[in-house]
């Protein structure tokens, strides 16, 4: 980039932490930690899928949004832009003010482990680690220092009330601690964004509303959630809704 002749500067360095662009870079409070502006995504054919018609959505910081859809609807798309697992083929997607387009696959990467904690329908837990090893191993590749990780660990199993199950195994534990585990996980590198896949498509009706009710808990305490479902249920907890229907999101107006 010329600035006067005979002098030039170099690109900014998205390597150096302080560039708004690094993935450790602090988030902005005014920011929102989502944003669409014009998002879609179309899987190459013959024929090719318009998977994820282009669209519009904000999510402000702290607000807990779900989007609702039935099967073949889009939400697996969705989920995986969201989550910066698959790139957009249209428009740009800006998290915690953040252009994910213009990031090279390693910061892309980067930034999604160190702001999106992600709790899926199946938990993924090793069955052979225990509830504090399982928390512990999400930040081996998140830039955390090894001293500050035990103690992290902890204070995310005690949030989620399983302080005192830290050294039980996965095999060993119900459905619903089996997914407070899988939340303290993701809680741990303390995300920006909390994005949940049907968080509770694996549990009974009881076990179903103690989990709602953490999100709840968490959400209270300032955490931006983002929880993708089938059901209507499930739905009416966050505080706004958006629908998803052959790939198309429009927003649910409440009464």
């Amino acid at each position: 980039m010329t600035t006067a002749p005979g002098h030039t500067t170099d690109p900014p360095d998205r390597s150096d932490p302080s560039h708004p662009s690094h993935p450790s870079h602090p988030s902005h409070p005014s920011y929102p930690v989502v944003r669409f502006e014009g998002v879609g995504l179309t899987y190459p054919g013959p024929p090719p899928v318009q998977a994820l018609r282009p669209c519009d959505l904000t999510v402000e910081r702290g607000e807990y949004v779900t989007v609702v859809g039935p099967s073949g609807s889009g939400k697996s798309t969705f989920l995986n832009v969201a989550g910066l697992i698959d790139a957009p083929t249209a428009g740009r997607y800006l998290l915690d003010g953040i252009d994910t387009g213009s990031l090279p696959d390693r910061d892309r990467t980067a930034l999604r482990g160190q702001r999106i904690g992600f709790v899926f329908q199946s938990f993924h837990l090793l069955p052979h680690r225990s509830a504090l090893e399982n928390v512990l191993l999400a930040m081996v590749y998140n830039g955390i220092p090894r001293g500050q990780r035990a103690g992290r660990a902890r204070t995310a199993l005690e949030r989620v009330g399983l302080g005192h199950r830290s050294g039980h195994l996965p095999t060993r534990m119900s459905g619903g601690e089996r997914q407070r585990v899988a939340i303290a996980r993701a809680l741990v590198s303390e995300p920006s964004l909390l994005l949940c896949d049907e968080p509770t498509g694996n549990l009974d009706t009881a076990t179903a509303g103690a989990v709602l009710a953490l999100l709840d808990e968490l959400h209270a305490d300032g955490l931006t959630l983002l929880v993708i479902t089938h059901d209507p249920h499930v739905a009416e907890r966050g505080r706004r809704t958006v629908s998803i229907r052959d790939g198309i999101l429009s927003e649910v107006v409440r009464a």
